[in-house]
């Protein structure tokens, strides 16, 4: 897999909360890091995730905020 997204972080699927429509996946890309996706159901059917299981999370964004 190539892609143009710099910032991409391997980790662990620590908790997958399945609802209707979207699905709430947590990585933990290191012990005590943690990176929360919502991505639609049938996208993560699609990429047949479960809790333990490998992934990586991809960061893109056009813009990062930051706020004290």
């Amino acid at each position: 897999m190539i892609i143009s997204a710099r910032n991409s972080f391997k980790g662990t699927v620590k908790k997958i909360s399945r609802g209707p429509v979207n699905t709430e996946v947590i990585i933990e890309i290191n012990p005590g890091v943690e990176v929360t996706a919502v991505i639609t159901k049938s996208s993560a059917d699609n990429l047949r995730l479960i809790e333990g299981g490998e992934a990586i999370a991809i960061v893109k964004a056009s813009d990062v905020l930051v706020a004290v």
